[in-house]
């Protein structure tokens, strides 16, 4: 009898087929990744190929020497770069003072202003571009309430159709990018600091410098990486501005993609637009992971 119980029982080594439980998390992963791979990178990996194709239809690095040594392209890349840093510093400014004084600085109507916030962030780009041209168009309100009192027949703001205008426009557009990140951080302050610093006589300056800033940075580099992403890669408001001469990267891409249907040549453009994306995210991350790990030793 106990040597057919002792034949009956499993082997100890014997490979157990993994439960139903463990086999659930991978079943549930498995759509979105594959939703990711079809949506986001197989287009990435095709325009990618589509830059090292020649006119021969072989591959080769000929189309990216011609892209990258051209004019245009450094000229374009200059532009980006310039009008994405002008605008994000005027978002960081702009929205860090809109913070402070929705944050610490109540007054009538503050509620209303951030919901105005919020409804901004839902607005497409190139609505605030025809809003600026109702403004400060050659025939806008703005120029034609100047005109109406000094009699000035040509238009007094004349910035519109200028990078000045592009950065503008971005800046009204982007700032809540920033303002909405702080406002969340300021929330989250200790009032018993606040109340501690102005029972020691500290000036409201050095109460900003001192007790509110040092505790914003994270969110405030998050907010204007976000930013300065997202004007990196703006199309619309460039697009619909008008501008003369001021040609980006987006700008180009279309340029050579649909008006003069270069395709590969506006594939080599997109790929060092999503080389720059992607260096920006990394090194954003890198910095960011710092600021978090110094806030950790504080504590």
């Amino acid at each position: 009898m106990t040597i057919l119980l002792d034949r009956l029982e499993p082997a100890a080594d014997t490979p157990t087929r993994p439960s139903a439980t463990r086999l659930r998390p991978a079943l549930w992963t498995l759509p979105p990744v594959l939703v990711v791979l079809v949506a986001a990178v197989y287009p990435l990996v095709r325009v990618c190929l589509e830059s090292a194709r020649l006119r021969d239809g072989s591959f080769g690095l000929g189309t990216w020497t011609s892209v990258l040594g051209s004019q245009s392209f450094r000229s374009a890349l200059w532009r980006t770069v310039a009008i994405a840093v002008s605008s994000t510093a005027g978002c960081l400014v702009l929205g860090t003072f809109l913070a402070i004084v929705l944050a610490f600085v109540p007054f009538p109507g503050s509620s209303f202003v951030g919901r105005l916030i919020d409804t901004i962030l839902a607005l497409p780009s190139f609505l605030i571009t025809l809003a600026f041209t109702f403004l400060y168009g050659s025939a806008g309100a703005v120029n034609a309430l100047i005109s109406g009192i000094t009699g000035q027949r040509s238009p007094a703001l004349d910035f519109l159709y200028t990078p000045a205008g592009i950065i503008a426009a971005e800046i009204t557009f982007f700032t809540p990018f920033v303002v909405r990140p702080l406002l969340a951080a300021f929330a989250l302050l200790p009032r018993q600091q606040l109340d501690v610093a102005a029972s020691l006589g500290a000036s409201p300056v050095r109460v900003l410098r001192s007790v509110i800033m040092p505790e914003a940075w994270p969110a405030l580099m998050a907010g204007g990486s976000l930013v300065l992403l997202l004007t990196l890669n703006e199309f619309g408001i460039v697009l619909f501005t008008g501008a003369k001469g001021v040609i980006t990267l987006p700008v180009l891409i279309y340029t050579r993609g649909i008006v003069t249907f270069d395709l590969p040549g506006a594939a080599v453009i997109a790929t060092v637009q999503i080389a720059l994306s992607l260096a920006l995210y990394i090194v954003y991350r890198a910095v960011f992971a710092r600021v978090a790990a110094r806030g950790t030793r504080k504590d």
